[in-house]
C-alpha cells in the first residue's frame, strides 16, 4: 500500500504521523453551529497546512455528527425547552418561525430536496444545523433528511474548499514581494 504524504511546516510526513490535534480541531470546528465548514476548512488548509483532500472529508464528517444527534433529538428537546421560559426555548421558537416564514414556499414546492439548497449555500443561517432544524420544522423524517443534508454538506464543503484554495492562490499572487 503506497503511503500518501502531506506537507506541513516545511516537512513531508506520512499521514500516520499527521498532527492529531490539528485534525481534531478541524473536526470540532466543523461541529460548531456558527462555524461549520466555513470555519473548519479554511482553518485546516490555511492555518494548519492540511491538504485539502484531507481537510474536506474530516470537515464533512465533523459537520454531519450534529445532524445525526439533532434530527432524532429535536422533538424531545423542543418539548423540554418549551415547557418553561428560558432563552434557549425563545431562540428555538424564533428560528422555527423564521424558517417557516422564509423557507415554507421552497419546502412546499420541492419537499425534502429543499434541504440540499438550504445546506449547500455556505452563508450565515444556512448549513447542517439549520438544515436539521428545517427538517424538524417541516416534518421530514430523519431517514429521508440525512441523505439530503449530507449531499448539501458535501456541496458546501466543495464550494468552501474551492474558495479557500482560490483565496490562498490569489493571496500569493498579490502579496508576492
Amino acid at each position: 500500500m503506497p503511503y500518501l504524504l502531506f506537507r506541513l511546516r516545511g516537512f513531508v510526513y506520512p499521514y500516520v504521523l499527521m498532527d492529531l490535534l490539528d485534525l481534531l480541531v478541524t473536526f470540532g470546528a466543523a461541529m460548531t453551529p456558527i462555524g461549520e465548514l466555513r470555519l473548519a476548512i479554511p482553518l485546516a488548509i490555511g492555518k494548519y497546512g492540511i491538504a485539502w483532500y484531507v481537510a474536506l472529508p474530516i470537515a464533512v464528517v465533523g459537520n454531519m455528527v450534529p445532524v445525526l444527534i439533532l434530527l432524532p433529538g429535536l422533538q424531545g428537546l423542543s418539548r423540554i425547552l418549551s415547557s418553561f421560559p428560558n432563552p434557549a426555548g425563545k431562540l428555538l421558537a424564533w428560528q422555527e418561525d423564521r424558517l417557516r416564514r422564509v423557507q415554507s414556499r421552497r419546502f412546499e414546492r420541492y419537499g425534502s430536496m429543499a434541504l440540499v439548497v438550504l445546506v449547500a449555500i455556505p452563508l450565515p443561517m444556512t448549513g447542517a444545523w439549520t438544515g436539521s432544524l428545517a427538517a424538524w420544522v417541516f416534518g421530514i423524517p430523519p431517514r429521508r433528511a440525512i441523505p439530503w443534508i449530507a449531499m448539501g454538506v458535501l456541496m458546501a464543503g466543495l464550494v468552501v474548499t474551492a474558495v479557500t484554495l482560490s483565496g490562498i492562490a490569489l493571496g500569493k499572487i498579490i502579496l508576492v514581494d
